[in-house]
C-alpha cells in the first residue's frame, strides 16, 4: 500500500502563528504534530521570517521527520493578504511582494521568497488565509460535498475564499490578480463609512468585523470594553443600543452576503471566525440575505464551520506547491 503523503501547514496571523504536520488522503485530517507561537509583528519583519522558519523546523521534529524526510515534505503557508509584482512606489518588482495584509509589516516585503530561502525549500506554497480556511472546509469540513463553496472569515477582519470542486480535484481560486474572495473590502459606503486600514472607507470589514461592532456599541453610548458575545446577549435582553446595533449589522450582513450569492451562486457558504459564533446570523441574518438575493428562493446553504480554529492551518497543508 502506498503511504499517504505528509504536508506541513503554516497559518501566519496577526497575533499567533501555527504549524502542523498532517497526513493527507484520508476522510479526516491526521495531524501528527502541532505548534503555536506568538507572531511578534512588533519585533519586526526579520523576526517573523526567522521565527516562522524555526516553527516549521520544530514541528517537523515533533512529528519525527529526519533530515531526508523534511527535505521531501511540502510546506504550505496561509497568511493575510496576497501578492503583487509592484513595489510600494509603483515600479515593477522582480519578485512577488506581499500586499493587502492587515499584518502591515509584511506589505511590500518578499516574504514568500525570504521564507523559502530560510527553509531551503524553493517550492513553498502560499495563499491567502481565507482561501486556506475555505479549502479545508471544502475537503474536510462543512462544504465537503459542494461543487462551489465560499468560505467567509468574520473575525478581527473580514475575508473570503472561493473553492471549486471539479472531477475530484478541489482547489482554491485566487483569480487573475490574487484577490478572488476579498469580500471584506467591497465598499458599501465610500463617503460616510468608517475608515478601513486598506485606505478606503465603508468596506464590509468596517461593519462586520468583531472589533468594529464592539467599537460601534461603545461609540453609541454603550458600556466600553464589552466583547461581541456580551453585546449580543444584551441585545437578547432588550438593551436598546445593543438591539438596534445588532439588527442593523444583520441587515448589512444580508445585503453584503447577497453580493456573493448573486455573483458566484455557490452551493454553500461556510462562516468562520469569532463573529460566526453568533447564532442569530443563521436565523435573522439568513432572513436578511433572502430579502436581497436576486431570486425567489435561497438555495445556497449558509452554515457554521466544522473545523474551528484548525481550518486555516489545515488548508495551508493542502496547498499545491
Amino acid at each position: 500500500m502506498t503511504a499517504r503523503p505528509l504536508r506541513i501547514g503554516v497559518d501566519l496571523g496577526g497575533t499567533k502563528t501555527e504549524a502542523v504536520v498532517v497526513r493527507l488522503g484520508g476522510a479526516d485530517p491526521e495531524v501528527l504534530a502541532r505548534r503555536r507561537i506568538p507572531t511578534g509583528a512588533a519585533l519586526g519583519y526579520d523576526h517573523i521570517v526567522e521565527h516562522t522558519r524555526a516553527l516549521v523546523v520544530s514541528v517537523a521534529d515533533d512529528a519525527g521527520l529526519d533530515a531526508a524526510a523534511f527535505a521531501s515534505v511540502g510546506v504550505g503557508v496561509g497568511m493575510p493578504g496576497s501578492v503583487t509584482r509592484r513595489n510600494v512606489d509603483g515600479t515593477p518588482s522582480d519578485v512577488p511582494l506581499v500586499k493587502n495584509s492587515n499584518t502591515t509589516i509584511l506589505n511590500g516585503r518578499p516574504f514568500r521568497g525570504d521564507l523559502a530561502r530560510a527553509l531551503g525549500k524553493p517550492d513553498v506554497a502560499f495563499a491567502n488565509d481565507a482561501n486556506c480556511f475555505a479549502l479545508a472546509e471544502a475537503v474536510w469540513g462543512a462544504a465537503r460535498s459542494a461543487r462551489v463553496s465560499f468560505g467567509v472569515i468574520l473575525g478581527t477582519g473580514v475575508g473570503g475564499g472561493v473553492v471549486l470542486r471539479d472531477e475530484g480535484r478541489v482547489r482554491a481560486w485566487d483569480g487573475a490578480q490574487s484577490v478572488a474572495g476579498e469580500w471584506g473590502h467591497v465598499v458599501l459606503d465610500p463617503e460616510g463609512g468608517a475608515p478601513c486600514y486598506c485606505g478606503r472607507r465603508g468596506c464590509i470589514e468596517t461593519y462586520l468585523a468583531g472589533p468594529a461592532i464592539e467599537r460601534a456599541y461603545a461609540e453609541r453610548g454603550g458600556r466600553a470594553g464589552l466583547r461581541l458575545a456580551e453585546i449580543a446577549e444584551l441585545a437578547k435582553e432588550g438593551d436598546r443600543i445593543a438591539s438596534a446595533l445588532i439588527t442593523e449589522r444583520l441587515e448589512i450582513f444580508g445585503r453584503a452576503l447577497s453580493i456573493i450569492v448573486n455573483v458566484l451562486d455557490p452551493d454553500v457558504i461556510v462562516l468562520g471566525g469569532g463573529v460566526s459564533n453568533l447564532e442569530v446570523l443563521y436565523d435573522d441574518g439568513l432572513k436578511a440575505l433572502r430579502r436581497w438575493v436576486f431570486n425567489d428562493d435561497l438555495l445556497t446553504r449558509v452554515v457554521k464551520n466544522e473545523l474551528g480554529d484548525s481550518a486555516g492551518v489545515l488548508g495551508a497543508a493542502l496547498l499545491d506547491p
